[in-house]
């Protein structure tokens, strides 16, 4: 994972120096950052205070464990169904289903 160079809280006060009415040219140069950068924050964390970032930031590491459990048990699902073969095949199952 990228590492940045500005924490989430000191890109928050950037944020809030921008709405206050500093200009954008010279925030970036004050900061040493690029104006894509502030556009690009501006977009993603636009509105929000610390407690709606930790929140995201909690919903965001929910999901990554959440899609790495989903990669495991469908590994684990392929691998049981490649060594039980064609055991569950179509004439098998309809006894079941009548």
């Amino acid at each position: 994972m990228k590492m940045t160079r500005y924490s989430e809280p000191q890109i928050l006060a950037i944020l809030r120096q921008a709405e206050g009415g500093v200009p954008v040219a010279e925030l970036c140069r004050e900061h040493g950052m690029s104006t894509a950068s502030f556009y690009k924050w501006r977009a993603k964390y636009g509105g929000m205070d610390a407690s709606m970032i930790a929140q995201t930031k909690a919903l965001e590491d929910e999901n990554r464990r959440l899609k790495k459990m989903f990669a495991e048990l469908s590994m684990q699902n392929e691998l049981l169904n490649e060594a039980l073969g064609n055991v569950w095949s179509a004439p098998l199952l309809q006894g079941f289903c009548e």
